[in-house]
């Protein structure tokens, strides 16, 4: 009978967790059908039947952590459930002789043993009728009985002292060691610039419906950031490497993470070659991103490598943060709320669509004069999106 095994997780996964099973035991099933979903520090995959019959047996439940190669379950092609043989059937064992106190319950014997001799009841000789009247109360006798013993008092919800304990997925478990990992490891800095995105703003307004009927999506903030940060990182490689011991590996292609947001935590699906994408593409992939990490179809392949990240806390309300690097990368470019300010501009006081933008650097690599010219570089783009035309 063929095994379900945890199959390969990809680069640098060994290790799963059990999500849910979407067959049970005995069921039927055709080559094909999704059988268990597992949890990977990354994504949630499905695990499918290589071939017809019934889900003869379940080896590993909901919550196992498994290991690539693992058994999960057994299908067995011929079409019957194995289980368990059922035990001998016994005879009915002989009902005890009724007990003279209807409080004492009596055990019957276990199959093939001889039942002992009944106990004497532990029953205390009730007063007579005068007596009693006339005797203090006692305090009851606790029962010796599980099923008497009254189970402890639950907290009113209306305490507010209730608290709940939850295991972490395998995502939030990857999501904390990388975040510790890169605060132990890198030398981490953060500067910060602000842009005027009135002319990003006034270009998307004149060409969107141009852009959506063309492109079918609409044109966003983030695919000029995309670009602005590509043409930046040409000009300051150093912020495309990546440190390796002693050694600086600078890349010289230009895979982009754009983070998004899922109920598990945030990934960072990659831009691959997205200096050789034009803005329509650009679009595409980032709004596949974000639709396919909600319904949890984001595959390992999406997630693997990246150069330099770009995250936006601006579509969550933020205006201003420090984000975290993406290790190995070095760095990564923080986007926010665009929010109407009061700026000085030739002299006078006018109001703008403002953005603050924050870049994390890695300091062991990149000195604090780069990473600043980085960010004006970002800034001196976005502001005039005419200059990201002639990078094509």
């Amino acid at each position: 009978m063929p095994n379900i095994v945890v199959p390969q997780l990809g680069e640098s996964i060994v290790e799963a967790r059990v999500a849910r099973w979407l067959k049970k035991q005995g069921d039927r099933v055709e080559a094909g059908d999704p059988l268990v979903e597992l949890e990977t520090e990354k994504v949630d995959l499905e695990v499918r039947a290589e071939q017809a019959g019934v889900l003869s047996r379940i080896d590993r439940n909901e919550g196992e952590d498994v290991k690539v190669g693992e058994v999960l379950a057994v299908i067995d092609e011929a079409g019957a459930a194995t289980s368990a043989p059922a035990p001998p059937a016994e005879a009915p064992p002989a009902e005890p002789p009724a007990s003279p106190d209807p409080a004492v319950k009596e055990d019957p014997p276990a199959p093939g043993r001889k039942a002992a001799a009944p106990r004497a009841p532990k029953a205390v000789e009730p007063l007579p009728p005068t007596e009693a009247s006339q005797a203090a109360p006692a305090a009851p006798r606790p029962s010796t009985s599980a099923q008497d013993i009254p189970p402890a008092p639950k907290p009113a919800a209306s305490e507010g002292r209730l608290e709940e304990r939850v295991r972490m997925s395998k995502r939030r478990q990857t999501i904390a060691r990388r975040l510790l990992e890169a605060q132990r490891t890198a030398a981490m800095l953060t500067t910060f610039n602000e842009i005027d995105m009135t002319s990003v703003m006034d270009l998307r307004a004149r060409v969107k419906e141009q852009f959506k009927e063309r492109h079918g999506a609409s044109l966003g903030i983030v695919s000029f950031f995309v670009k602005a940060s590509i043409a930046a990182l040409r000009a300051f490689p150093k912020l495309n490497a990546e440190v390796q011991d002693d050694e600086i590996v600078l890349k010289h292609y230009y895979d982009i993470g754009v983070a998004v947001g899922s109920e598990g935590g945030l990934v960072v699906p990659v831009l691959r070659d997205a200096d050789r994408m034009g803005f329509g593409e650009i679009e595409a992939g980032i709004r596949s991103f974000s639709s396919r990490a909600t319904e949890g179809t984001l595959t390992l392949e999406d997630l693997r490598g990246g150069t330099f990240t770009i995250t936006n806390g601006g579509v969550f309300g933020s205006l201003l943060s420090t984000p975290i690097l993406n290790l190995p990368q070095v760095g990564i470019l923080g986007l926010h709320k665009i929010q109407d300010r009061a700026v000085a501009l030739n002299g006078a006081v006018v109001v703008r669509p403002m953005m603050f933008v924050a870049l994390t650097y890695d300091h062991r690599l990149i000195d604090g004069r780069e990473a600043v010219q980085f960010l004006v570089a970002i800034k001196g783009y976005v502001e005039d999106p005419s200059r990201l035309m002639l990078e094509q």
